[in-house]
């Protein structure tokens, strides 16, 4: 899969990233934009995988694509995939602004 990045736009490309929350671990990630094809693309990696519940905001496009038996909850209980979105930030500030981050 392909994907155009925009350093100076959130809208053109996103990580999409499934984390285990017990052993705090990417598990797997997709490049793409907030609709459904970048959703299935990153499910159908997952499906190799038991999973017993999914954390996701309110996302239309993580609707369509999770089954509707596995219980979905609110973006209350997204705070992992937000502590890594945090760290994804940090470390990539220098490929959008121009002065250096100081690790």
């Amino acid at each position: 899969m392909s994907c155009i990045l925009n350093i100076g736009s959130k809208k053109d490309c996103r990580v999409w990233i499934a984390v285990d929350r017990n052993r705090k671990k990417i598990v797997h990630s997709v490049l793409g934009d907030r609709r459904e094809p970048t959703g299935k693309s990153l499910w159908r990696k997952m499906k190799d995988k038991t999973i017993k519940s999914v954390m996701t905001d309110y996302c239309k496009a993580c609707q369509k694509v999770v089954p509707k038996e596995i219980p979905t909850q609110s973006k209350a209980e997204t705070y992992t995939v937000e502590g890594y979105n945090s760290l994804f930030r940090h470390f990539l500030a220098s490929l959008r602004r121009k002065n250096k981050v100081l690790h």
